[in-house]
């Protein structure tokens, strides 16, 4: 096991934040787990993800919630189960996503969830009440991690992120956004949300009462720990693609090289998991023009040519069919809300 798919020691003191505040103390639930107490203290020490996956039961049972005490009120051990046979008759990914932001919504914890629909792009957002002043960083990136692989296996195919936003600052272990999100992501922006194309809402869902017996074993802990790199030849790909200045550079036949098949096989495959090449290098490029309009403040006439447009109306077109919006009312859009929330 490489050390990136390990559990880094602050990553860890993250995690304990919430077990702290209800009074538990962090160096004997690592004994109780065989685990040596100074890996808090030692940024060179690393724990697996099975031992990462046995603290939080051990942190789980003893507070009966789990969240493992990050919010106002527990989700006592059980919430998760009966969220997922609320949605197990739902037949579209749609359907199952709004019944599951529902679901949570009873509870009154301080968690707010939305589904947003705009041109084919698709957001849940999530506003998350914060009283102890834990590290958001962990609360918001487990919330999201939960939804994307749960959404994942109910249309029994990986989720493509387009991107994800989040509202605080990079964190130290920032290192595992790769392994947990393979896509860009955006810090310090004004609202925390997955975007994803709108066609993922349509899938019928796959999942059946049977099926769900056996997800519901060691779920949702599993989805944290041993679900947490997304290995899908999907994001391996996207992953790849990121590292390119311009995805135009990496055409189909060197993807194929680099991962040691055919294309034939490689085009197999993807179609397995419900994408294509293309279909993976539009998101990428759409998430490179919006990094460059929003985050560098590129000029319009620029990122056209960036983009490799050969006219600036065909990439408003594009853009427009992407998010709803002209690129000039997108940034307009941002500013607005980063102003709204500052205020």
């Amino acid at each position: 096991m490489s050390r990136r798919s390990n559990i880094s020691s602050s990553y860890l003191r993250s995690f304990f934040q919430g077990a702290i505040s209800c009074g538990v103390d962090p160096q004997e639930v690592l004994l109780q787990c065989d685990l040596d107490p100074q890996t808090l203290d030692n940024d060179n020490q690393y724990i697996s993800l099975d031992e990462f996956n046995r603290l939080m039961s051990a942190v789980g049972a003893m507070l009966n919630d789990e969240t493992n005490g990050f919010y106002q009120r527990s989700f006592p051990i059980g919430t998760f189960a009966m969220g997922c046979h609320a949605t197990i008759d739902t037949s579209t990914l749609k359907q199952a996503i709004k019944r599951n932001l529902r679901y949570y919504s009873l509870f009154q914890n301080g968690l707010q969830g939305k589904l947003l629909e705009s041109g084919d792009e698709v957001r849940i957002t999530y506003k998350v009440d914060n009283p102890k002043n834990l590290d958001e960083a962990f609360i918001v990136s487990s919330l999201f991690i939960i939804m994307i692989r749960w959404a994942s296996w109910m249309i029994d195919r990986p989720l493509l992120l387009d991107r994800i936003n989040l509202t605080f600052e990079k964190p130290a272990w920032a290192d595992v956004f790769d392994d947990m999100f393979p896509c860009q992501q955006f810090f310090n922006q004004p609202t925390n949300s997955i975007v994803f194309n709108q066609r993922f809402l349509d899938m019928q869902t796959k999942q059946t009462p049977h099926s769900l017996k056996e997800f519901l074993n060691d779920a949702p802990d599993i989805l944290l720990t041993h679900y947490q790199t997304d290995n899908s030849l999907t994001a391996t790909i996207q992953r790849m693609l990121l590292k390119e200045n311009s995805v135009e550079k990496l055409p189909f036949e060197l993807v194929a090289e680099r991962l040691f098949t055919t294309t034939q096989t490689l085009r197999r495959r993807l179609k397995e998991e419900g994408n294509t090449y293309q279909e993976i290098k539009d998101k990428v490029r759409r998430n490179q023009a919006i990094y460059h309009l929003l985050e560098l403040k590129t000029p319009i006439s620029q990122i056209v040519a960036l983009m490799g447009f050969s006219e600036s109306s065909a990439f408003t077109r594009a853009f427009k069919k992407w998010t709803g919006m002209t690129p000039g009312n997108y940034r307009e859009m941002h500013i607005q809300e980063k102003q709204n929330t500052q205020q």
